[in-house]
């Protein structure tokens, strides 16, 4: 099998990837510390942001595909926040199993919170950097997640891909597909 080569453009992308994955998992570290006085992890502030972005109360699967997440890990979470009176669940006219997913006032409490520690770090954070350029990172990034997006799973690799492959064969896919079939 001939190894494809990366292109210049590939190899920029490369570095920018791993810089992202870098700088989220500093993100989250400092987040974490940032909300914890709060009772807050960086997950449950991002999953409180995303139900305080919804234009309306939404199912759980709803929330993680908006946050691009797993919904299982999400309705754990949800769970938690639930138990500590972050969330309540409504009815869903729609769904009679998909219960919808309400901010409770101590929910809406804990997030302006959050939002009002979160404004002078950004804000720090932020501190000699250009408006423009980071304008100019975020169209890359989101030009980048709806490449992602559209493909349908992941990224180029998709055809690769079989509806319930487990992490592990999709690992091993492109050296599967080069065995001959029986």
């Amino acid at each position: 099998m001939q190894k494809v080569k990366r292109t210049p453009a590939g190899d920029a992308l490369t570095d920018l990837m791993l810089d992202l994955f870098r700088a989220n998992s500093l993100i989250l570290t400092v987040g974490d510390r940032l909300v914890a006085p709060l009772g807050l992890t960086s997950a449950r502030w991002q999953i409180l942001g995303a139900i305080v972005s919804a234009e309306r109360p939404q199912p759980v699967s709803w929330l993680a595909r908006d946050l691009g997440a797993n919904r299982q890990n999400v309705q754990r979470i949800i769970n938690d926040l639930h138990k500590e009176g972050l969330v309540a669940f409504a009815p869903n006219p729609h769904h009679r199993r998909a219960q919808l997913v309400i901010l409770t006032d101590k929910g809406k409490r804990a997030f302006e919170a959050a939002m009002d520690l979160q404004a002078p770090w950004v804000n720090k954070l932020a501190d000699g950097l250009l408006a423009k350029d980071i304008g100019t990172v975020r169209h890359v990034v989101t030009a980048l997640r709806k490449k992602l997006e559209g493909s349908g799973r992941s990224g180029e690799m998709a055809h690769f891909l079989e509806p319930g492959m487990t992490p592990r064969e999709t690992a091993r896919a492109p050296a599967r597909l080069a065995r001959p079939t029986r």
